[in-house]
């Protein structure tokens, strides 16, 4: 994913709290660096798959408790919750990371490469941390240490989310993800503000990047199938043609970014990205389905875009004599920062990582289900950088892909940043 680097945007925030400890978290989490970097290695090389990532959260598990954090384990099916509470009153501060692997075969060579197989869908391929998450995961587990070690100074309480399923789980006609069961769970009640972090293979090491409202899109599948009158190709007036129907239905999608949405607000996209229809080089088939992603940036636009693609789709069919039958499955909902919680965090971002090394972020219409906490709660979503240092984004290997690389030299900064905004938090909400 190609990421544009835009001028930051200062943000205004009211006086910071806790600045005292500031220096403590900066020593504790230099000092944890070799130790993230080796818990971050064991995990890539031992991946799991959503809902399996019992290895994963064993270890998770253990660490917790030996720093004397109160842990739940088996939340959404493999999840772990850790729950820090400071030697002062205050607010409730959930910190998220995923947990889970992608059906990907790995080809970068490495010392810790992932050489785990599985069967996927009825096919054979490899396992691999493909998305970054074994680095979230080994992060949090650092940012558990740091704060643990100053507990009595906590004007409040930490709750620690290791999810489970972020990439999604589809099976037996059941689609879900980890953070909407942890949700439906009751994780979040007793939440006052929740922060995560995703690392960027194509966001140089040492950035830290993040916008307002808006920031990663919500997704739908869609799916059209268009049912027609099957018929010889030699006499295709014989019949009607569901093909020539789909094609005329595919422009016409089109029609609702280029003329439906506000694309000065915020971009949507439509996108087919299969079409299965007929058997034989003169059969006019009886009917062809499609398939395809929807993108929107906030639960209005959603709506139109979804209206407007079952107008197209059933009048264009209509108007051919055909049948279209639309079903669109909504996903994550669009990642939306706190307005309020991002301003009051901005100066938070800019002391961990520096003058020159904050990014306002484009808007990316890759998906997050930590979308879910922020439905419940304010949240605050954020990128760290994880390209080489004088690394070209556009030839950088991007997620999901076999060539993933991640540059480890972001993690002490991932740590700082996670561990700032608790004590910043509760410093400010006491």
């Amino acid at each position: 994913m190609k990421r544009l680097i835009l001028p930051l945007v200062l943000l205004s925030g009211v006086a910071v709290g806790q600045t005292k400890l500031r220096p403590e978290i900066d020593k504790k989490a230099s000092a944890l660096e070799s130790k993230v970097i080796e818990w971050r290695r064991d995990i890539h090389q031992n991946p799991e798959l959503g809902n399996a990532e019992t290895r994963t959260a064993k270890k998770i598990a253990d660490h917790l408790r030996s720093l004397g954090i109160e842990v739940q384990e088996g939340v959404a099916v493999t999840g772990v919750v850790g729950v820090l509470k400071g030697g002062k009153p205050g607010p409730t501060v959930a910190l998220r990371a995923d947990m889970d692997a992608l059906p990907v075969t790995e080809r970068v060579d490495l010392p810790f490469k992932s050489t785990v197989t599985t069967t996927y869908n009825g096919q054979e391929t490899g396992v691999m941390h493909a998305c970054g998450h074994d680095t979230h995961v080994a992060i949090l587990m650092g940012v558990a240490e740091v704060l643990a070690g100053m507990q009595k100074d906590l004007q409040g309480t930490v709750k620690f989310l290791f999810q489970p399923a972020e990439e999604g789980i589809y099976q037996e006609g059941v689609t879900t993800w980890g953070a909407k069961q942890m949700v439906e769970e009751g994780v979040m009640k007793d939440v006052d503000a929740v922060f995560g972090l995703h690392i960027g293979s194509q966001m140089e090491v040492g950035k830290v990047g993040y916008r307002s409202g808006p920031a990663m899109a919500g997704v739908d599948n869609l799916e059209i199938t268009v049912h027609g009158t099957q018929a010889h190709g030699a006499s295709p007036w014989s019949g009607t043609d569901p093909i020539v129907t789909s094609a005329q239905i595919v422009n016409g999608l089109q029609t609702i970014i280029s003329r439906n949405v506000n694309i000065t607000a915020a971009p949507a996209i439509v996108t087919v990205g299969a079409i299965h229809g007929g058997i034989r080089h003169n059969i006019i088939p009886e009917k062809v389905e499609m398939i395809g992603t929807i993108r929107t940036f906030g639960d209005e636009q959603q709506a139109l875009v979804h209206k407007r693609i079952t107008e197209i789709a059933t009048h264009i069919a209509e108007s051919a004599g055909a049948k279209a039958d639309v079903n669109i499955e909504k996903l994550y909902p669009a990642t939306v920062n706190d307005p309020a919680l991002t301003e009051l965090m901005g100066p938070s971002i800019l002391a961990a990582a520096g003058e020159g090394n904050v990014i306002n972020n484009p808007l990316i219409t890759g998906a997050e289900d930590f979308s879910f906490f922020q439905r419940e709660k304010p949240g605050l979503f954020i990128s760290l950088g994880g390209m080489k240092k004088g690394g070209d984004p556009t030839k950088t290997p991007s997620h999901h892909t076999p060539d993933f690389y991640i540059d480890e030299g972001g993690f002490v900064l991932g740590m700082r940043v996670m561990s700032y905004f608790v004590v910043d938090y509760m410093g400010m909400k006491k």
